[in-house]
């Protein structure tokens, strides 16, 4: 499907070369339009899953009061459609930076499902209907909530692999979370989804209006429930006045009453990749050239990093839009398939090592 995996030559890469090559996802038939990735975004952003899933939704409290929740899905109509046993991997998925959950985020979540995995979706503070306890909400790169539900999950299923999925800017949490965590991630491996590498540059150039304008409306009316107890921190006035998500991220975050500070510290500390040198868990990207969000692919792709870290591997194909993708038929998007295979490649790669070494399973 000319696709290209990008990366440093290691064991595991000829692994994945062999695994992604066999993969029947990456030779399926595209969609006829591929040629035009601003409707393949307007589809992806709007375009319901089929079937709908059921949701079970846990709050989970984090040490200063605040919430963040956990949506479990648990099959169409109710029914777990292969849902997974004990120790079954858990796949936590999360979504775009302004915390809008697509119908592509939900459709992987319900091919994981059928595959075995127990899917569980992270919602932010505040975000998809999460109370807002603390009139703070989350940073583009902080991935301290994102810790404590990973340690959550991992106390909840001992015995279970963890993967994660991002979709979109969502992937700047990700891969915060990787570097800043390194060999203690408690990740088997992870995956992004048209990822924002450098947070930034993308907040200063800005995106197409048919996708930041919707975003962005996301975001008012999820901060408009709570504008009472976020005036104590930031000009309320200014905040839903925003007419770009630069504004909003910068008012939200940079001109607080209590704490200002500039753009530029605050992107010192939220770079998605600022410790990407860090990272010690396999990371799966996947971008087209053509993404309409991200931008021309010779600024916006870290080429020198796939090149030199073992653990990042970059799966570019010439067309698929932003998170898009598309393909006839059931499923509609290739790349969820091309990330299940993934995790399935490197499952059974680690198991093969295992065996080799004589190492013992952890618990």
């Amino acid at each position: 499907g000319h696709c290209r995996l990008l990366c440093k030559p290691s064991a595991l890469a000829q692994h994945l070369v062999r695994s992604l090559g066999r993969s029947a996802a990456l030779r399926g038939g595209r969609w006829p339009w591929s040629c035009w990735p601003q409707l393949q975004m307007l589809r992806q952003l709007l375009q319901p899953p089929e079937p709908e899933p059921v949701v079970a939704r846990e709050l989970l409290q984090l040490p200063d009061a605040g919430l963040v929740a956990l949506d479990w899905l648990v099959g169409p109509w109710g029914a777990a459609c292969g849902g997974g046993g004990v120790s079954s991997p858990v796949l936590l998925l999360i979504p775009n930076a302004a915390g809008k959950v697509t119908g592509g985020l939900l459709q992987l979540g319900l091919r994981a499902l059928e595959r075995g995995f127990i899917p569980v979706i992270f919602n932010r503070r505040g975000h998809n209907g999460c109370p807002l306890t603390t009139p703070r909400l989350q940073p583009f790169g902080d991935p301290g909530d994102l810790r404590e539900a990973v340690t959550y999950l991992q106390c909840r299923h001992p015995s279970a692999s963890l993967l994660a999925v991002s979709e979109g800017s969502g992937s700047g949490l990700l891969l915060a979370y990787l570097g800043e965590s390194g060999s203690s991630s408690r990740l088997a491996a992870a995956a992004c989804l048209s990822p924002i590498f450098r947070g930034r540059d993308w907040f200063e150039a800005g995106m197409p209006w048919l996708y930041e304008w919707p975003l962005l409306l996301h975001l008012k009316q999820g901060l408009s429930r709570y504008t009472g107890s976020l005036a104590e921190v930031v000009d309320v006035d200014r905040l839903l006045g925003s007419r770009s998500l630069r504004e909003l991220e910068e008012t939200l975050f940079c001109q607080t009453r209590s704490r200002p500070t500039s753009w530029e510290f605050y992107w010192e500390r939220n770079e998605p990749l600022r410790d990407a040198d860090e990272a010690a868990v396999p990371v799966l990207c996947l971008c087209s050239a053509d993404d309409p969000v991200r931008g021309p692919p010779a600024q916006s792709l870290p080429m020198e990093l796939f090149r030199s870290s073992p653990y990042f591997f970059l799966l570019l194909t010439p067309h698929g839009g932003h998170c898009s993708f598309p393909r006839r038929g059931p499923g509609r998007c290739w790349a969820h398939e091309a990330v299940l295979e993934y995790f399935r490649a490197m499952a059974e790669f680690l198991r093969t090592e295992e065996r080799r070494k004589g190492l013992p399973r952890p618990r």
